[in-house]
């Protein structure tokens, strides 16, 4: 990634939106705010929760700075924690259940735009199944998922992607990711002329002063 984005970029892999995935997020988002924008790939995510905490993360703005006297002066932000730069999530057919809401929600905060190929289509809850009295358990659709319309969506049909990219064997037996590459020649295109820069530490305000022509006796 830094590579290809001269530094610019975070990457950050959610394999899951389960513990995996949000440990994984934690770990490698946070630990690159210093980065002017980040790509986020959930490819094969396999699924777990609905990883409204990623989105809530991700959809913060900057609001303000505190001075600091420390090291080297550097403010901080507030809220105190985020990546303010462009965002863009890969996506592919073998991410499903939490894995296709993860870029529905994405999608519909209008975090970025989504590159690589449709989703799986298999979000659906499977919760509220008690296990079996020899130690097995039967796993059965128990949720879908409507919109804010009142309409049935994404089972069945995925999350297509804003930009389609195919994964060609030729490219990829190369060592190529075209996906990767169109992610970051996309986040790079977002990022021209629009990086975020902290704002320096302004003069000191004046609180008080003796009034103008004031004399001491």
């Amino acid at each position: 990634m830094n590579e290809l984005s001269g530094g610019k970029l975070a990457y950050v892999y959610l394999p899951n939106t389960g513990g995996g995935g949000f440990a994984s997020f934690n770990r490698y988002y946070f630990a690159q705010q210093d980065k002017k924008g980040v790509v986020l790939d959930e490819r094969n995510n396999g699924g777990g929760s609905a990883a409204d905490y990623m989105i809530d993360v991700m959809s913060r703005t900057l609001l303000g700075y505190f001075n600091s006297k420390a090291n080297d002066n550097r403010p901080w932000t507030t809220p105190m924690a985020g990546i303010w730069g462009p965002k863009v999530m890969i996506i592919n057919e073998r991410a499903g259940s939490g894995g296709d809401l993860l870029p529905y929600m994405f999608k519909e905060k209008d975090l970025g735009p989504l590159i690589g190929t449709r989703t799986w289509g298999g979000l659906v809850g499977t919760w509220d199944t008690p296990p079996l009295i020899d130690g097995g358990r039967i796993v059965a659709p128990r949720g879908g998922f409507f919109d804010v319309d009142g309409e049935w969506a994404v089972e069945g049909e995925g999350i297509a992607p804003d930009i389609e990219v195919i994964q060609e064997p030729k490219l990829i037996i190369q060592g190529r990711d075209p996906q990767l590459e169109k992610a970051v020649e996309v986040a790079l295109e977002k990022l021209k002329g629009n990086e975020f820069q902290l704002k320096p530490e302004p003069a000191a305000p004046v609180r008080w002063k003796r009034p103008d022509g004031f004399k001491a006796n």
